[in-house]
């Protein structure tokens, strides 16, 4: 089991930078791949990014839509996955989530169902 709370959302304009954090509590986090998935008003859940077990080079994805503006990262040491955000646009508007995959899942993955569990989401608004 698993629980993860997210942080660092908020209010900001076109073009400008967040950060935002999912610290994680339970066991294993280094045993399972994270991500990050968003959900705009009236819109799907939304793959961003994701990153296995190690956090090394090769092992990150991301949607199109957030690649070469976002940065996914992880410090196994002290359970927490971030998402550096730059350049942010009034479509990145939505509610953010951390999602961990179940221990063992080391890979990182841009399905939503293979997240096992998930933040309540922090709310990042993007104005014009």
């Amino acid at each position: 089991q698993v629980q993860l709370v997210e942080s660092g959302g908020g209010l900001v304009q076109a073009g400008g930078s967040l950060r935002l954090s999912c610290e994680a509590s339970g066991r294993s986090f280094s045993s399972r791949a994270m991500g990050w998935f968003r959900q705009a008003p009236g819109k799907e859940h939304e793959f961003v990014a994701a990153i296995s077990w190690s956090g090394g080079s090769g092992s990150t994805l991301y949607a199109d839509s957030v690649k070469g503006r976002f940065t996914i990262s992880r410090d196994n040491a002290k359970n927490t996955v971030s998402l550096q955000m730059h350049s942010l646009k009034p479509e990145d508007t939505a509610v953010y989530y951390c999602a961990a995959r179940k221990v063992g899942d080391v890979v990182a993955s841009r399905a939503q169902p293979n997240y096992d569990y998930w933040g309540p989401g922090t709310q990042v608004t993007v104005s014009s």
